[in-house]
C-alpha cells in the first residue's frame, strides 16, 4: 500500500492494483484534461483534472467498501467483487476528451464508450486480468458504463454513486464556492444492499435516515449546475471552443478519432499549427463573446429549441446563415442550449424505519422527500438558450425567438429555399 495527499480528501490509500492502472500511459494523460473544462476563465481555481479526480473517486469507493463490509451488508461473492469496483470508479473517466464534455455537445462519442477499447485491450486490460481474473476487464467496463447487474452498480452509476459526490465537493471546493456543500460520511454511512421490491435482485440502497443527506446532494448538483457548470461566461467558453473544434474536423484539420487522445493543452497547439482562429485567440486571451440574446427554458415548451442541443449539424447551418444576414464574420455568431442533463433523478430502494423496502423513484416518499416536480422546475431554471456574439450585437428579440422555437424540420427548409432567417 501507499498514499497520496488530497487536499479534499487528505490521505488517499492506494493498493498496488490501482497503482499499476494509476501509472500506465492512458491514466497519466488525465493528468492534464481539466475537470471543469473552460470554467477557469470563470473560476480562476477550476484548474484541478480528472486524475484528482478519479483518485478522489476511488478512494470513496474504497471507504463505500469498507463501511458496507462493517455494515454486513457484503458477503463473499460481494466482497470478492470489491477489487472490480475499485478499478471501476479508478477507470470512469479515463476515456475523456479535452476539455471535459464540450466535445459530446457536437457529437464524438460519448466518454464511456470511449474508455471500452483502452480498458478491455492493451496494458489496463492486461493488469486487471492478472490480478482479478478472465473476464475483469469486461465487468469493470460493464460498471463504468451503468450495465452491470451486479448488487454494486450503484456505487459507480446511479442515483448515489460516488462519481457524483466526489466532483460535487471538488469541484465547489476548487471553484471557491459553497453550493456543493453535502456530507460525504452521512451519505457513505447510509447506504446498504437491499432487495428491490420491484425486481426481486439486490442493489445499492439507502436508510430512511440518510434522505436528509441525499435531498442536500440533489440540491447541491442544481446550484452547481446553475452558478458553475452552466455560468454564462463558461457556457460561452464552451460554444466558443465546440465551434472551432467543429470548424476544424469539417476542414479536416483534426480527425475525430484522435480527439481521446489529446490533453487539453495538445489539442489547442495542434489548432493554432493547423486551424488558427479568432475563436482559439480569444479563448488563448479571454476575449468571450458576449450575451446577445438569452431565454429560459422555463419559457419554452415541449421540445422546443431541443434540435440547438442536439443537431449539430443544423446548428452550424444556421449560424452560418445567421452571420451572413447580419453581416458577421465565421464563428462571431454562436447558439448554445446546454446538453438535457438528469438534475435530480433519483430510483434506488430504501429501507424504511419500519424494515420494509421501498423503491425510491422522482415521485418521493410520501413524508420523506418529494421532489419530482421541483426538480423540474429547477432544472429548466438552471438551463438557458443564449445566443453569443464576438462583438455585443443588438439582435431583434422576438423574430430570433420566432426562429429559434421552429421545429428542426421548418428551420431546416428554410435554409434549403435560402429563406431568411429572422424576418425584416
Amino acid at each position: 500500500m501507499f498514499y497520496l495527499r488530497d487536499p479534499l480528501w487528505n490521505t488517499i490509500p492506494v493498493d498496488p492494483v490501482a497503482r499499476s492502472l494509476i501509472d500506465t500511459p492512458a491514466f497519466q494523460r488525465l493528468r492534464n484534461v481539466r475537470q471543469l473544462g473552460l470554467a477557469y476563465l470563470v473560476y480562476p481555481g477550476a484548474t484541478h483534472t480528472r486524475f484528482e479526480h478519479a483518485l478522489g473517486a476511488y478512494h470513496l469507493a474504497r471507504r463505500a467498501l469498507a463501511l458496507l463490509d462493517e455494515g454486513g451488508a457484503l458477503d463473499d461473492a460481494l466482497r470478492a467483487e470489491s477489487g472490480i469496483v475499485r478499478a471501476a470508479a479508478l477507470l470512469h473517466d479515463i476515456g475523456h476528451y479535452p476539455f471535459s464534455h464540450a466535445l459530446e455537445e457536437i457529437g464524438a462519442l460519448h466518454h464511456e464508450e470511449v474508455a471500452r477499447p483502452l480498458v478491455t485491450g492493451g496494458e489496463i486490460a492486461r493488469l486487471l486480468t492478472d490480478a482479478y481474473g478472465h473476464g475483469a476487464p469486461a465487468r469493470v467496463i460493464a460498471l463504468i458504463r451503468g450495465e452491470s447487474d451486479g448488487a454494486l452498480q450503484g456505487l459507480i452509476s446511479g442515483s448515489l454513486d460516488l462519481d457524483k459526490i466526489e466532483y460535487l465537493r471538488r469541484d465547489a471546493f476548487m471553484c471557491g464556492v459553497g453550493y456543493g456543500e453535502i456530507d460525504p460520511e452521512r451519505l457513505l454511512n447510509t447506504l446498504t444492499i437491499l432487495v428491490d421490491p420491484e425486481t426481486g435482485r439486490r442493489r445499492l440502497g439507502i436508510v430512511e435516515k440518510g434522505l436528509a443527506a441525499l435531498e442536500s446532494l440533489l440540491f447541491a448538483k442544481y446550484q452547481m449546475y446553475r452558478n458553475v457548470y452552466w455560468h454564462h461566461a463558461a457556457r460561452s467558453a464552451t460554444a466558443m471552443y465546440k465551434r472551432l473544434v467543429s470548424d476544424a474536423l469539417d476542414a479536416g484539420s483534426l480527425d475525430a478519432g484522435s480527439l481521446a487522445g489529446f490533453t487539453d493543452e495538445a489539442l489547442l497547439a495542434r489548432l493554432e499549427r493547423d486551424h488558427p482562429s479568432p475563436l482559439l485567440y480569444g479563448l488563448r486571451t479571454r476575449r468571450l463573446h458576449k450575451r446577445s440574446f438569452e431565454c429560459p427554458a422555463a419559457q419554452l415548451s415541449g421540445d422546443e429549441c431541443e434540435w440547438i442541443a442536439e443537431d449539430r449539424v443544423l446548428v452550424a447551418r444556421v449560424q452560418q446563415a445567421l452571420e451572413r444576414e447580419m453581416g458577421l464574420a465565421p464563428g462571431d455568431l454562436l447558439l448554445d442550449y446546454p446538453a438535457k442533463t438528469q438534475m435530480l433523478g433519483l430510483d434506488m430502494p430504501v429501507l424504511r424505519r419500519d424494515g420494509t423496502v421501498v423503491r425510491l423513484r422522482a415521485g418521493g416518499l410520501r413524508g420523506a422527500i418529494d421532489l419530482p416536480k421541483l426538480s423540474e422546475e429547477l432544472y429548466r431554471s438552471a438551463r438557458w438558450l443564449r445566443v453569443f456574439t464576438a462583438n455585443r450585437t443588438k439582435i431583434p428579440p422576438e423574430p430570433l425567438l420566432k426562429l429559434l422555437r421552429k421545429p428542426a424540420a421548418e428551420v431546416r427548409g428554410m435554409l434549403d429555399r435560402g429563406s431568411r432567417m429572422i424576418a425584416e
